[in-house]
């Protein structure tokens, strides 16, 4: 049996598959312990035999957000003790005169420079004190640190100083980050950060990878990256600032491979979960940056390019000082909660979609999870009387300002990047992301929305359906051009690391596939564009770079800066039949009821039908409310949907 888990700040999702039976199951999430609800579903659903975890976690993230992580210890050459407090000279909000960088995860007391230096050749110019570091240790333990973060000048052009670094702590006994094994690439604060925040994580990762491992004895556990890939829980133990942002690149994923199967390789993807919203632009390709920052801090690991906003269905509405109607990024989570779920006591983006008739409270989780209706109508009198509002229309209003919030996600991602969202299907999970999806197609003139089953637990499916992945870069700063069987050589080191790293990740031979790129600039630019490597990478850098830029300059010299290997492991994925389309008049037994709901201040009869009952090619005209057991799917007057041969529901906008 495999067993997919994404843990989210309201609801915790399962998917498993044993044989060719599949199942999918729900329970609200446990923030005081993520593991405790893990733990309770999978109780739930093995009752005997083996069986494989795939884990998507968000403990490496709100270690972070919450800085709760490890005490950690920075080891460095003398003098650049301070770069992660200096970090660069860019500002997020340029306008702000108050504007106060994020404090460093590891304060100046923990952070040390010792002697030794290596230069840009990997030369050394100056051996470490190895008896200063002796009398280090006494330091670091008096400090109680409990993880040490290694980042030594050029060291990814020679890690010597850092491996000699590393055997002596190794006494201390506590985990060891050395940046030329977390990323081994020039850049010394952006290297330096992301080695911080994998030692700042790592000990809490352990913990709960740990305690999770002890609770389901000798069974596999695997844990998503954030790069679309998973890998083991002893990988990810180590290298905990690959694991953040992984339940959204499960989603990712999970689009991406249902998206192609459905005819669709051009999509926005939107999920929409209790506590915040993701986005995604998919362009025949999962999006790739090495731009990414937590908090503010920078990782420079390859993350799935995903942007986040704080609205979701759990997300609460209040009135701010000058009057508005806000919406979030504050949520009710899962305790209290919303509303409607018996203990909340702030209005929800949730307890709006339920007092306009958009939830069905007797089908809400497959009927398991009681919503209290009448605990809404005092809540809602007291707001709208604040605000000048009727109850229908603080509702309705609440609903508009969460869409607007989740519109602006999506143009940041296609508008201010140079593509038409009207050119892009919107692919909508997560629990509350069907009851949206439809207005912002709307709203961004987009003429498709597509829905797959189980929406609320995609991030899940997607687990299932990823490879292993595993990346890897080096600095080589190739400023002369060089024949492509040159070039070639320098990945042999990278590749056979590889090849090692996923046999022990359990990975037949004949399943590895190894895919090679360049970072590429012209000379005297700062950044670079990752090129797939090829005879032409050359001629496909000049295309990309007038693609992205507007232009391109042909006679200008070109710089390889990185090489890149991405080592892909392809597990055995499961296979979805395509049904034949039958006929367009929907099924008696899938037709639920018939109530009112509210559309722009006006109640329409809506017809409320169970997904499962629904076959391939049915038509649904709106008003509908489709309901099954992870999410409710709202279909307004505005929209026809359609059942298609892998039982999405694609929507089309009229």
């Amino acid at each position: 049996m495999i067993i997919c888990v994404d843990t989210g700040g309201t609801f915790t999702d399962f998917i498993y598959k044993d044989g060719n039976e599949w199942g999918v199951y729900k329970l609200l999430s446990t923030p005081s312990n993520p593991a405790e609800a893990v733990l309770a579903g999978i109780r739930h659903i093995v009752k005997e035999g083996k069986f494989r975890v795939i884990h998507g976690s968000t403990v490496a993230t709100n270690a972070i957000l919450e800085k709760k992580g490890a005490r950690s210890a920075l080891i460095t050459n003398k003098g650049f003790e301070d770069i992660i407090e200096i970090g660069r000279q860019n500002r997020s909000e340029l306008y702000n005169l108050s504007y106060k960088k994020n404090e460093p995860l590891i304060s100046s007391k923990l952070r040390f420079g010792i002697s030794g230096r290596i230069n840009y050749e990997g030369t050394v110019l100056e051996e470490i004190d190895e008896q200063a570091l002796f009398e280090l240790i006494d330091k670091l333990q008096r400090a109680r640190v409990e993880s040490i973060a290694v980042s030594l000048l050029f060291s990814f052009k020679n890690p010597e100083h850092e491996l000699k670094v590393k055997k002596i702590f190794e006494k201390l006994d506590i985990p060891i980050s050395l940046s030329h094994e977390i990323l081994s690439e020039f850049r010394e604060y952006e290297r330096t950060s992301t080695t911080v925040i994998n030692a700042y994580v790592s000990p809490k990762m352990k913990k709960y990878i740990t305690y999770i491992k002890d609770n389901i004895g000798d069974n596999k556990l695997s844990i998503m990256q954030s790069n679309g890939g998973s890998i083991s829980a002893e990988t990810a133990m180590k290298e905990s600032v690959r694991t953040i942002l992984s339940g959204p690149a499960g989603g990712a994923v999970g689009a991406y491979e249902l998206g192609k199967m459905a005819g669709f390789d051009r999509l926005i993807t939107f999920d929409m979960g209790g506590t915040s919203t993701d986005v995604a632009l998919i362009d025949q390709s999962l999006p790739l940056t090495l731009e990414s920052s937590i908090a503010g801090f920078p990782v420079k690991v390859p993350m799935i390019d995903i942007h986040t906003v704080g609205a979701g269905g759990g997300s609460i509405a209040y009135i701010d000082a000058g009057g508005s109607l806000k919406v979030g990024p504050e949520s009710a989570g899962a305790d209290p909660g919303p509303i409607c779920y018996g203990k909340g006591e702030h209005i929800t983006v949730t307890d709006a979609n339920l007092f306009l008739g958009r939830l069905i409270p007797d089908n809400f989780l497959g009927g398991k999870m009681e919503l209290h209706v009448a605990r809404l109508n005092n809540y809602f009198n007291k707001m709208s009387q604040e605000i000048g509002l009727s109850p229908i229309e603080l509702a309705e209003g609440i609903l508009s300002v969460a869409n607007t919030a989740m519109e602006r996600a999506i143009r940041v991602i296609s508008v201010e990047r140079g593509f038409d969202p009207g050119e892009f299907v919107l692919f909508s999970f997560g629990g509350a992301g069907g009851m949206h999806a439809p207005f912002l197609a709307k709203l961004l003139n987009m003429p498709k929305v597509l829905i797959p089953k189980n929406p609320g637990i995609l991030s899940a499916i997607g687990m299932m359906m990823a490879d292993i992945i595993k990346d890897y870069s080096q600095t080589v700063m190739l400023k002369e051009k060089m024949e492509f069987a040159e070039i070639n050589k320098l990945f042999a080191p990278m590749e056979d690391r590889a090849i090692h790293d996923l046999l022990f990740e359990g990975i037949n031979k004949n399943n590895i596939v190894l895919d090679k790129y360049l970072d590429m600039r012209y000379q005297g630019q700062s950044y670079e564009i990752i090129v797939p490597f090829n005879q032409n990478h050359e001629e496909t850098f000049h295309k990309l770079h007038e693609k992205t830029y507007g232009y391109s300059s042909r006679d200008k010299l070109v710089e390889i800066v990185n090489i890149r290997l991405r080592a892909r492991g392809l597990p055995d994925k499961p296979q979805f039949p395509e049904s034949k389309p039958t006929k367009k008049d929907i099924p008696s037994g899938a037709i639920i009821d018939k109530k009112p709901v509210i559309f722009d201040s006006k109640k329409e009869q809506a017809i409320i039908l169970d997904r499962d009952k629904l076959i391939c090619g049915n038509l649904i005209k709106g008003p509908a409310i489709v309901v099954e057991y992870s999410s409710t799917i709202v279909i307004p007057p505005f929209a026809t949907g359609e059942i298609d041969g892998y039982g999405n529901i694609i929507i089309s906008i009229n």
